[in-house]
């Protein structure tokens, strides 16, 4: 311990630095990357945090659906029937579409051959 760094630190921290410009401007960019490096381990940790809170708080949402599933019941059975609706207003577009298209390909091909 008698030789370590951060005695010889101390015993210059009262002492006033001369003003220079290019260490200014390095102790800028020190601070700066000191900021962002404890702004990514804050993230990180945080992310490992809310990593094991995400599998508990799908637990807790299941056994809220259980216990009120009867609540959920007619919204279910509504959406299914909104998406049946959704889905055949689709297939008619499609259908739409495909015999537009077989339209034009058939009156394109038949005025092709009169030139």
């Amino acid at each position: 311990m008698a030789v370590d760094s951060t005695f010889e630190f101390e015993k210059r921290r009262n002492r006033p630095v001369k003003y220079d410009r290019g260490l200014m401007g390095k102790t800028i960019l020190a601070m700066q990357r000191v900021q962002e490096i404890k702004t990514k381990r804050e993230e990180r940790f945080h992310a490992n945090r809310m990593k094991d809170a995400k599998v508990v708080k799908k637990q807790q949402a299941r056994v809220e659906i259980e216990k009120s599933i009867e609540i959920l019941a007619p919204a279910v059975a509504n959406r299914e029937e909104v998406m049946r609706t959704v889905v055949d207003k689709a297939r008619d577009r499609i259908a739409a579409r495909k015999k537009q298209r077989g339209q034009k390909i058939a009156t394109g091909s038949s005025e092709g051959m009169e030139e």
